[in-house]
């Protein structure tokens, strides 16, 4: 994983503090506005106060994670300027979403970014669908057969 595109690995509770703590620039943040009214939860307005660069592609459950998501982070994240954050409510999208863009732009197969996920104990390895989501993205977006 690249220094500059980093991930949240539980809730956030100061988004500003935690902003200035990972020294990023931009963020994407990948949930809807149902969250900003749960326990816990936080608004895109208050992303947009942390940071100076955001986006937003809503990708929590009940949204399942396709190749349309997987298109729209990329776009979201080749315009960013880095550091960047991605965050979802407890991290294991958002940590799906860094490593699959993350191997994308470095080349590697998707078993090369499961394995590194797993070395690095990224959330997103707790979830079949989630490394399955990751592999299948990055054979779809980099035309990679598969192996």
């Amino acid at each position: 994983m690249p220094d500059d595109l980093k991930f949240n690995r539980s809730r956030i509770e100061d988004p500003l503090a935690y902003a200035k703590d990972r020294a990023v620039r931009s963020w994407l943040f990948i949930v809807g506005d149902e969250f900003a009214s749960m326990e816990g939860g936080m608004s895109y307005a208050q992303v947009q106060q942390a940071v100076e660069h955001t986006a937003r592609v809503v990708s929590d459950p009940p949204r399942v994670l396709d190749l349309d998501l997987a298109r729209q982070h990329v776009a979201a994240l080749d315009v960013l300027p880095r550091p960047t954050l991605v965050s979802c409510r407890a991290g294991p999208r958002s940590s799906a979403v860094a490593y699959m863009y993350a191997g994308l732009k470095a080349g590697v197969t998707p078993a090369e970014v499961i394995h590194a996920a797993e070395l690095d104990d990224a959330p997103f390895c707790a979830f079949e669908e989630y490394k399955t989501w990751v592999r299948s993205s990055m054979l779809a977006l980099s035309g990679q057969p598969e192996a």
